[in-house]
């Protein structure tokens, strides 16, 4: 096909493997693997617009495997031509015009990448992929994450539930917020209306947090106390480990405090969640129904007679703010739940902690502490 000719704004640049450069300057990323590999483990902010889809990949996979890369290569061309091939250009080329510093890649860095290059080409834009494509740069944060939890110093910021803890965590700028990174409240109850991350791609969230940390020249970082599940997303091992032996600063907030932001957080922004992904309706009955569960998941450790007045108490609830749009019926469930379930088990991991402890106070000032020490 001849070139075509286009006004082009880009200067060329070359292929590149500074993966460092990648993650810790948020340059953009262009995937052009098939949905399912992007779906199984992507990068933050990457954009997924593939050379071919699912059951194309599968069609040229079979071909490579019965005959040989050169037929595969001649199936893949015909499977993605005329108006497939000018609309997936076509999408790639807006792509490279909003993010001209940007990169593309596909999964080795090799065939796929190369034949979306020239494709742009074509289409008058000379746009460099990332050599080793996206395992190349897995690799490259596995092992960094590795290493700068090594090198790291963590500070853990710790308290009853409700103390306000990611609010601490979100004041501060040498920290990495896990529950963010998980999307995930942390808790029985920390479900989002939104499902979370895969594994993989909460590992590589975390090692790109860590890289750019340290990029900056910060070591010292705060972590929110988690156990080794933050709802699905497990916490790296040796991280675990080094979280079990750093210091704590512990958060003392009044009950009444704590009773309206696990409000605030678990009703009205978890109601508000369903209601915009699924309409006033529809959001409140999942609404509903994601807090009975959630409580219905505690039932062996509450016991039989705590859970049945508990439920009875959060359907009271439920009832009143679906038929009265008030709230206050909920603080009928959120007060025991806490005063006769979290805060004593709080309180013994606290007692097991009490040797690290080295700071504690209400939110603001363990805030002003953590800020005055450099986080």
């Amino acid at each position: 096909m001849p070139t075509q000719t286009y006004d082009n704004p880009f200067m060329k640049r070359p292929d590149t493997d500074d993966f460092a450069a990648l993650f810790t300057q948020d340059v953009a990323l262009l995937d052009v693997r098939a949905p399912l590999e992007f779906e199984q483990g992507a990068f933050p902010g990457a954009t997924n617009l593939p050379l071919m889809n699912d059951q194309e990949r599968h069609q040229v996979g079979l071909r490579y495997k019965q005959v040989n890369q050169e037929a595969a290569i001649e199936l893949g061309h015909e499977l993605v031509s005329g108006d497939i091939k000018a609309t997936r250009v076509a999408q790639w080329k807006t792509f490279a015009q909003t993010h001209p510093e940007g990169y593309l890649y596909c999964f080795r860095g090799g065939l796929r990448s190369r034949i979306s290059q020239a494709w742009l080409a074509e289409a008058g834009i000379e746009y460099p992929r990332i050599v080793g494509g996206y395992k190349a740069m897995r690799t490259f944060l596995l092992e960094s994450l590795a290493k700068h939890i090594e090198l790291s110093d963590f500070v853990l910021v710790s308290g009853l539930t409700g103390s306000g803890k990611t609010e601490v965590i979100q004041a501060l700028s040498s920290t990495v917020d896990l529950e963010k990174l998980a999307h995930h409240r942390g808790s029985s109850f920390g479900k989002h209306a939104t499902d979370q991350p895969v594994q993989i791609n909460f590992d590589n969230s975390l090692a790109i947090a860590l890289l750019r940390l340290h990029s900056r020249g910060k070591s010292r970082i705060a972590l929110e106390d988690e156990s080794r599940l933050i709802g699905r997303c497990a916490l790296p091992i040796r991280l675990r480990e080094k979280m079990q032996s750093s210091s704590v600063v512990w958060l003392e907030e009044p009950m009444e405090i704590r009773v309206e932001r696990i409000l605030h957080d678990y009703v009205e922004d978890l109601g508000a969640q369903f209601a915009a992904k699924l309409g006033a309706t529809a959001g409140f009955d999942a609404f509903s129904a994601r807090l009975l569960e959630s409580l219905q998941n505690l039932i062996k450790r509450l016991g039989g007679e705590r859970h049945t007045r508990l439920s009875t108490a959060m359907q009271a609830a439920l009832g009143e703010q679906q038929s009265k749009g008030t709230l206050d019926l909920h603080r009928e469930w959120i007060r025991p739940l806490l005063s006769e379930y979290y805060d004593p088990m709080y309180e013994h991991q606290r007692t097991s902690k009490l040797a690290r402890v080295i700071f504690s106070g209400d939110r603001a000032a363990v805030t002003e502490y953590l800020l005055h020490k450099g986080f």
